[in-house]
C-alpha cells in the first residue's frame, strides 16, 4: 500500500512540474555583464526572457554622415540621460534607411563605457513593458528600450501598453529607463482620407482635430522628443557612399571612379538611403578587393 501511495506522489509530483513549465514566469534578470544589449522575447509558452546580443554592430556616431542635426538631437538627450540629469522619450520618424537605427545603435556604443545599455522590444511585447522595467529599476546601468519601425494597426494592445507607459505610470517613472522608437509614421497609426471629414472648423476660423484623429495624435505627442529624418539628395548620398567605401578600404581615386556606378545601383533601387549607400560599398569593395 506504501509502495503504491509513494508511485501515485511522485506520478503527482511530475504531473506538477510539467504544469508549472508551461506556466508564465515572473521575468527574471539575466547576467548583465553578458552584453551591452539585449533582446526581449516571449516563448509560445508565455515565458519573457532577456537574451544577451552576443554581437553589438560596430556602428560608430562619426560613421554617419549627411545627418548632423539629427545626430546632435539624440547624442544631446542620450548623454544627459547616461549622465543623470533630465531626457525625454525619443520618437525618431521619416524616410527609411536614412539612419534612424543605426544612430541609436551608435550612441549605443558610444556611451557603454558610461553605462548606457539598450534593450529591444517588439511591438507585440510592449504590454510586458512594465515587468522589463521593474526588472531594471534597482540598476545601476541606464536602459533604452528601443522599439524599431514601431507602427500599430487600430486594436492592437500595444498601442494602450505604450500610451500607458508615456503617460507617466508609476512604472514609467523610474529614472534609468528611456524610450526610442522608429518610425516611418510619424503619428504611428495609419491615416485615412475620411478622417479629415472628423475636423471642425470654428466661427472664428480655428480647425480642430475630430476625436479619431486626437487619438492617432495623442501616443507621438508623448514622445518628449520628436527627430525627423529626410531622403537624401544625389550629393548627400554620394557623400554616404564615399564614407562607406573610405570604411572598406577603397582609395580616394576609386572611390571618385565608383560615383557613377554608385548611382546606377541607387537607381536600381529608387532609392538614395544610408543603407542602399552601405549596400553599394559592401558589393564594390567585395567585387575589388585585392585590385591595387
Amino acid at each position: 500500500m506504501n509502495e503504491k501511495f509513494e508511485r501515485l506522489i511522485d506520478r503527482a509530483e511530475q504531473l506538477l512540474t510539467r504544469i508549472e513549465s508551461v506556466l508564465p514566469q515572473p521575468l527574471t534578470a539575466p547576467d548583465w555583464s553578458l552584453s551591452i544589449a539585449w533582446r526581449y522575447r516571449k516563448r509560445s509558452s508565455g515565458h519573457g526572457t532577456m537574451e544577451p546580443v552576443r554581437h553589438v554592430g560596430a556602428m560608430r556616431l562619426s560613421d554617419l554622415k549627411e545627418i548632423d542635426g539629427q545626430k546632435e538631437k539624440i547624442q544631446r538627450n542620450t548623454l544627459q540621460f547616461v549622465r543623470g540629469t533630465p531626457a525625454n522619450n525619443v520618437l525618431l520618424t521619416g524616410a527609411r534607411g536614412t539612419g534612424k537605427s543605426s544612430l541609436i545603435k551608435a550612441c549605443l556604443n558610444e556611451y557603454a563605457p558610461e553605462g548606457l545599455r539598450l534593450i529591444e522590444v517588439d511591438k507585440a511585447d510592449l504590454v510586458d513593458l512594465p515587468d522589463i522595467v521593474d526588472v531594471v529599476s534597482q540598476r545601476p546601468e541606464k536602459f533604452i528600450v528601443f522599439c524599431d519601425d514601431l507602427s500599430f494597426e487600430e486594436g492592437e494592445p500595444g498601442y494602450k501598453a505604450l500610451k500607458s507607459i508615456l503617460d507617466g505610470s508609476v512604472a514609467a517613472a523610474t529614472p534609468n529607463v528611456l524610450i526610442y522608437a522608429t518610425s516611418n509614421r510619424r503619428h504611428l497609426l495609419p491615416e485615412y482620407m475620411k478622417e479629415n471629414l472628423t475636423y471642425q472648423h470654428t466661427d472664428d476660423g480655428e480647425v480642430h482635430p475630430g476625436e479619431v484623429v486626437e487619438e492617432k495624435i495623442s501616443l507621438s505627442e508623448r514622445f518628449g522628443l520628436w527627430v525627423s529624418f529626410y531622403p537624401f539628395t544625389q550629393d548627400e548620398y554620394l557623400v554616404i557612399v564615399a564614407q562607406w567605401l573610405s570604411s572598406f578600404g577603397v582609395t580616394a581615386a576609386a572611390i571618385q571612379a565608383a560615383r557613377p556606378e554608385a548611382l546606377v545601383w541607387a537607381l536600381e533601387r529608387a532609392s538614395r538611403s544610408g543603407r542602399v549607400a552601405y549596400q553599394f560599398g559592401r558589393d564594390y569593395a567585395g567585387r575589388h578587393a585585392g585590385q591595387a
